[in-house]
């Protein structure tokens, strides 16, 4: 593979992010038609204006580069042979968090290299918040409304209490999780949308999330990004770190991922 400049590579999807959470959350407060997907989610016209901004980004910086975009793949664009290196973008992860108007939806961007996530970026512009992974650790950033940094620190996780504080999905938590985290000693259990899950594990403010329904690669590559670089893993169900570019599987779609628990330093 190629040589990559990762800080620079990092810092562009710091900016790319920005740029396309202000306008999600120009579309956000001005309101939008919802329409549905053939797999029934849903998704809006801040959904396909955010990912536009982040292709052309990255197209222009590393063109040759293959991408796989929610988006792209939905209306039937999907790349060829990805090789070793590869980026995976959810341009509004949380769609139903958007259109339910919590502000839990996030701006995922990450390279792929062998499998696994080696940069990373999650922006939640409602919130402010943005986590970024890479080779030089984990950070957290401020933003503020006109889409400046404000703050800049870096994070880890932390090492799991006695009494661990658990995360799961806001709108796709299922018993299979609640029987999932029986066998742990968990204090509390914060439901929160979209990528911040991750976040709030790299932070040390979480110490498990076990994710037992469907979820697709772009939902979990940048955020799996910002927890690796923070010291904390995602591993399937049986014990081995979770990999990206699944395609031809038997029983499930191309990017399916399969059940999952991220967590902090156990």
């Amino acid at each position: 593979m190629n040589a990559l400049n990762y800080p620079a590579l990092l810092q562009m999807f710091e900016s790319t992010a920005i740029v396309a959470g202000r306008e999600i959350l120009r579309i956000y407060i001005e309101g939008c038609d919802v329409a549905l997907k053939d797999d029934k989610s849903p998704v809006t016209a801040a959904d396909h204006a955010a990912e536009a901004i982040i292709l052309e980004a990255l197209r222009q910086a590393t063109p040759d580069i293959p991408i796989v975009a929610e988006e792209e793949i939905s209306s039937g664009h999907v790349p060829g042979d990805l090789g070793n290196r590869f980026y995976l973008v959810d341009p509004l992860d949380g769609t139903r968090e958007f259109v339910n108007r919590n502000g839990d939806f996030t701006v995922n961007i990450a390279l792929i290299e062998d499998g696994a996530p080696v940069l990373g970026i999650v922006y939640a512009p409602v919130r402010g918040w943005l986590f970024t992974g890479g080779r030089n650790g984990a950070q957290e950033v401020t933003v503020d409304s006109t889409g400046s940094v404000t703050t800049r620190n870096s994070i880890s996780c932390r090492t799991a209490p006695k009494e661990m504080i658990a995360v799961a999905s806001r709108s796709h938590r299922t018993p299979e999780t609640d029987e999932y985290l029986k066998d742990f000693a968990i204090a509390n259990c914060v439901s929160v949308g979209s990528s911040i899950k991750f976040g709030l594990l790299a932070r040390g403010e979480a110490d498990i999330y076990p994710r037992l329904s469907r979820t697709m690669e772009w939902d979990t590559a940048a955020g799996d990004a910002v927890l690796r670089a923070a010291g904390g893993i995602t591993l399937t169900l049986d014990g081995k770190p979770l990999t990206y570019g699944r395609r031809n599987q038997a029983n499930d779609a191309d990017f399916a991922n399969p059940s999952f628990v991220a967590r902090g330093r156990f």
